[in-house]
């Protein structure tokens, strides 16, 4: 089983925001807190240690008390180059990835994700909500940094289609899809206030 000390959390809070208006969606106030740190709470006892993938206002998110890093791929290419990014920094055998703009990530990711890679061996586990994948929340062994890399040269920038070629274990949140539901717009946003998640 994969232990808890053998994996490194980072959050993905590298985007453009550009549904947002361009505004930075992990400092977003949720509930009088900055997005990210909703997610810090529920991240921090799932890992042994956690990351940030940011390229811009980096003073804020260093305030968190985390190493933050930066894509090396300049123009904001994607999740694909906060994860490599992330896969190249880390001294962890796991890497999980969880994304800044869903508040509430389960207590227990890391944990079904790790089961899922037992019952099924692969070098990465990925959420699947009952009705599509979700692969900006996965846990992937940090070997795989070279191949991202590569794949990433030849112009690859699809998360869904990289996370394919290596058949990866599914671990199934079904039963609680809404932990899952991204927030990329303002309406969305104030949907999520309003309903006290």
């Amino acid at each position: 089983m994969i232990e808890k000390q053998d994996i490194t959390a980072m959050i993905l809070a590298g985007g453009r925001g550009s549904r947002m208006g361009g505004q930075d969606k992990g400092l977003l106030p949720v509930h009088g807190k900055p997005m990210i740190s909703l997610i810090i709470e529920r991240l921090q006892s799932q890992a042994g240690q956690l990351i940030i993938n940011a390229n811009r206002n980096l003073s804020r998110y260093r305030e968190f008390g985390f190493p933050v890093i930066s894509d090396d791929l300049e123009g904001f290419q994607g999740p694909l180059a906060g994860i490599l990014a992330g896969l190249k920094a880390v001294h962890t055998p796991w890497m999980l990835c969880v994304p800044c703009d869903v508040p509430r990530p389960p207590r227990d990711l890391a944990l079904r994700l790790a089961q899922a890679l037992k019952e099924k061996p692969a070098k990465m586990a990925v959420v699947h909500d009952g009705e599509k994948l979700q692969p900006a929340f996965a846990l992937i062994a940090s070997e795989l940094g070279d191949d991202l890399a590569a794949y990433m040269q030849t112009g690859g920038r699809k998360l869904r289609q990289w996370c394919a070629t290596h058949h990866p274990a599914l671990a199934d949140y079904s039963h609680a899809p809404r932990h899952f539901r991204n927030i990329n717009s303002q309406e969305e946003l104030d949907i999520f206030l309003r309903s006290g998640s």
